[in-house]
């Protein structure tokens, strides 16, 4: 248990006591599976390949590797490799500073529209690794696992992920198929299940 706190996986607020909801987060993610996630850069990689950019950051022979493999995957399974992607915190924030965290992340828009699903008031985006503490003090955002605010810390350079998150569902697919909401799960791994059949041709 000790290396999935150590990694971020589980949450410990007690010497010997983890989080419940981070133990659901991680089962809702990785199920019974020990699979280990892609790198950072490969999971972003996986996401551009299959939105139809580069992955210049990749060489030529990991991307026809990725390629192979991504022809294989399950979307259950795209989500559990791609997890590497960002290291995902969640907080509870007062409702005044929703729309000053909207322009200090980088997020998937008109998710629901685009998914069928209701709109939330829930505040999920990227950001930049180094930049994470200084929105935390900023706002007085409190760790909370079930909090409303999801902040998904990333080194990708975040016109790249900015670019990935307009270019097709599949960002926010992916970040839905990690939710304990078990209508926000199925409709992410449904979008997966298209962008997987449709980039197969």
């Amino acid at each position: 248990m000790q290396h999935l706190v150590a990694s971020g996986d589980l949450r410990q607020v007690a010497r010997g006591v983890v989080d419940e909801v981070s133990v659901e987060r991680l089962i809702a993610v990785r199920g019974g599976s020990h699979v280990r996630a892609w790198s950072e850069a490969t999971a972003w990689g996986a996401v551009a390949i299959l939105s139809g950019a580069e992955a210049d950051w990749m060489g030529e022979r990991q991307r026809s590797r990725l390629r192979a493999r991504l022809r294989t995957l399950s979307a259950v399974e795209l989500v559990e490799r791609a997890r590497g992607r960002a290291v995902v915190t969640r907080y509870r924030a007062h409702s005044s500073a929703g729309k000053y965290l909207v322009a200090a992340v980088v997020y998937p828009v008109n998710v629901a529209g685009r998914l069928g699903l209701a709109e939330t008031s829930a505040i999920d985006g990227y950001l930049a690794v180094d930049g994470i503490a200084a929105v935390v003090s900023r706002h007085g955002l409190i760790r909370d696992d079930a909090g409303r605010v999801t902040l998904r810390a990333t080194t990708m350079d975040l016109d790249i992920v900015r670019d990935l998150c307009e270019r097709s569902v599949l960002v926010a697919a992916l970040d839905l198929a990690e939710s304990l909401d078990v209508r926000e799960r199925r409709a992410g791994l449904a979008a997966l299940d298209g962008v997987l059949e449709g980039w197969r041709g």
